[in-house]
This record gives C-alpha cells, sequence and structure tokens, in this order.
C-alpha cells in the first residue's frame, strides 16, 4: 500500500471513505471492490482478502442508499412497538430478528409508546426509508395509517391480536380469549370479589380488549356484583404503576381477594411490594398476570398468568415475511393469519379458596 493511499484514507474526519479509495488501498479496480462487496462467491479468495482487509483498515461504509435505488430492495424491516421496555416485546423483536437476519435483512425499530396517534407518525417516517417490509403490534389503526400501509405496497403484519380482516397478514392471539380462560380458572379456584388492574385510558387497544373479557366474566359468573377496575392511567405500565395500584387496591378495595393485572409487569410490582408490606399472597390476597412476562417465572410466589408464545410471535412474523417478499414483496390481497395461542401457568400467586 502506498503512503499517498495511507494519506487519502485518513481523511474520514472530513468526509466518508469512498470506493474509489478502497479500490486503491486495496490495489484493485473500484469495480472489484464492488463485486467482492454484493456478490463475494465471485471474487477470488485473495482478492477477497484483500478487500476486506482494506474495508477494515480505511473505515468503509458502502452507501446503501444508491445500492437501494439500483436494487428497489433496502434489505431492512420497520418495526413498530409499544415500547422497549417490556421484555415481551424485546422478545418478539429477537424472534423476528432471528429469522430474518441470516437473510441479510436488518431492523428500524419504532415506539408508539400506546398511541395510534404516534404509530401513525412513527410508520410514516419510517416507511420514509423505504423497508421492504413492516410489522406492528396490534391490529387497530388510524385511517391514515392505514393508507400509508396500503400505500406502501410492501408485506405488512401485525401482530399481538387477531382479526380477520387484516391489512395483509396478520400473527397472534385472541387477548378477549386468553383472558376469558384465565378469568374462568380463577372463578372456579373459589374467588369472589375480583379486581381488573392496569392500564386502560391510552392506546392499548389489546388491554382493551381484555378489559371487556373481565367484565362480560363479572357478569355472566358474578351476577349482582359490583364491577371494580383500577385504571394506572399516566404511571403507564410499570413496576411502579403495579406497586401503586397494589396499595390503592388494599386501602380502597379491602374486601378484594384476587387482583387480576392486566399485564405481568403490574402483576410483578404488586408482587414484590406484598412481600416488602408483609400480605401473604396467595393466603391473604391472590394475584394474576398477563403475558408471560420473564420476572414473573422467578418470582417468590410465581405468578400465576396467561402465557404468550412472544418470541415466537416474532419467528412467525419473519416467516411471513420471507414468503411474502420471496413471492414478488407486495400485498398480496389474500390474508394470510397465524394464530399463536396462549397457554394457561399455574403459579402459586392463587392457590384453591374453597
Amino acid at each position: 500500500m502506498s503512503s499517498e493511499a495511507g494519506r487519502r484514507a485518513s481523511r474520514r474526519s472530513t468526509r466518508s471513505v469512498t470506493l474509489a479509495e478502497v479500490a486503491e488501498h486495496a490495489g484493485v479496480s473500484p469495480q472489484t471492490v464492488s463485486r467482492a462487496i454484493r456478490t463475494p462467491d465471485v471474487v477470488s479468495e485473495d482478492t477477497l482478502e484483500r478487500v476486506q482487509a482494506s474495508i477494515r483498515a480505511t473505515g468503509y461504509v458502502p452507501n446503501l442508499a444508491a445500492s437501494n435505488l439500483a436494487s428497489n430492495r433496502s434489505n431492512t424491516i420497520a418495526v413498530l412497538i409499544p415500547a422497549v421496555s417490556a421484555s415481551v416485546f424485546a422478545d418478539t423483536v429477537q424472534g423476528l430478528d432471528s429469522v430474518l437476519a441470516p437473510h441479510g435483512y436488518h431492523l428500524f425499530i419504532g415506539t408508539t409508546e400506546y398511541s395510534l396517534q404516534q404509530e401513525e407518525a412513527t410508520l410514516r417516517a419510517l416507511l420514509g426509508r423505504r423497508p421492504d417490509g413492516v410489522v406492528l403490534v396490534g391490529t387497530e389503526h388510524t385511517p391514515e395509517a392505514q393508507a400509508l400501509l396500503a400505500a406502501a405496497r410492501v408485506p405488512v403484519v401485525e401482530s399481538w391480536e387477531l382479526t380477520q380482516h387484516p391489512v395483509d397478514s396478520v400473527v397472534g392471539f385472541s387477548n378477549y380469549a386468553a383472558m376469558s380462560a384465565l378469568f374462568e380458572h380463577v372463578h372456579a379456584l373459589g374467588y369472589r370479589c375480583p379486581v381488573l388492574a392496569g392500564q386502560f385510558a391510552g392506546g392499548d387497544v389489546r388491554a382493551l380488549r381484555r378489559r371487556a373479557a373481565f367484565e362480560d366474566g363479572m357478569r355472566r359468573l358474578y351476577p349482582g356484583v359490583p364491577v371494580r377496575i383500577l385504571d394506572s392511567g399516566a404511571a403507564g405500565v410499570s413496576l411502579d404503576a403495579g406497586r401503586d395500584l397494589f396499595r390503592q387496591v388494599r386501602s380502597e378495595l379491602p374486601r378484594a381477594d384476587l387482583i387480576m393485572f392486566a399485564s405481568d409487569v403490574f402483576a410483578t410490582g404488586a408482587t414484590l411490594e406484598a412481600v416488602r408490606s408483609g400480605v401473604a399472597i396467595p393466603g391473604e390476597l391472590g394475584i394474576t398476570g398477563f403475558g408471560g412476562f420473564e420476572v414473573g417465572r422467578h418470582l417468590v410466589p410465581q405468578l400465576t398468568t396467561m402465557a404468550i408464545p412472544s418470541r415466537r410471535i416474532g419467528e412467525e412474523a419473519g416467516r411471513v415475511l420471507l414468503e411474502r417478499i420471496a413471492a414478488g414483496g407486495r400485498q398480496t390481497g389474500e390474508a394470510r393469519i397465524v394464530d399463536v395461542g396462549h397457554t394457561l401457568v399455574l403459579g402459586e400467586s392463587t392457590v384453591w379458596q374453597r
């Protein structure tokens, strides 16, 4: 390598290293560098090693924008999740990445904070990067977001809920059916004064369907018993909010013998607060969660919950995307619906009451 080439390669402080500079550093043509990046199998092993060494030495980053224009592919997938703090959504993203990464796809991740309006704004920003597909948590969107998804003309996978009329495809489960099954289980255990706690005032439609299942269950199995629901409001979905909801139940609803939380996040915070305050779980009060939050499996007592295969949701969404992309990378008009189901986890936070 010449000293002049080394000096040119060191000018990254003022501008990006070019493909031509990598070629000069490696002593090959720019076309050879391009082939080594795009189709390494057609380049000799010796040449490939030289090019790769020069890429590392110069800090060269390929201009993907130019490549995307030429191929009409970005090798990216836009992913919209409510929040990054909840491990259930992190598991979904990891499952999605585990399927897509081996095929050369990378994820652009945006958060919606359980707001349909923020989902629309984030979706608009991510679609501006021309992804090859979109994965969203939820099946409810603003009319403008629906129009954006249709106009994008790329495969779309909605998740964490089911609908018979998805934008393109859906991978999820029925939140209403899952909560109903959990409710029937605790009713059979003999609990007589259940309370539902969570966040319901925001845009989390899935939580609202769990709430609807609780309300319907109360009317059906506890006729005449008041329906008691507490909302975390601005506190959102957090361990602290679960702690505060637990305290609120104890002070305002002392006759309650069971708190059903709309998320394992709340239930975990409540269980930890019960231990700190000396309340026997389940001796004095039963607690259930929803989702299969990892910490819930390690709590003492272990949490009774309705577990959702969150990682599998991501894996199945990735497989659907790959199939759609291989078939032309367009919305087909034929709905693909994948139901991953739900599993009742019988923990120690509930006990037979009769």
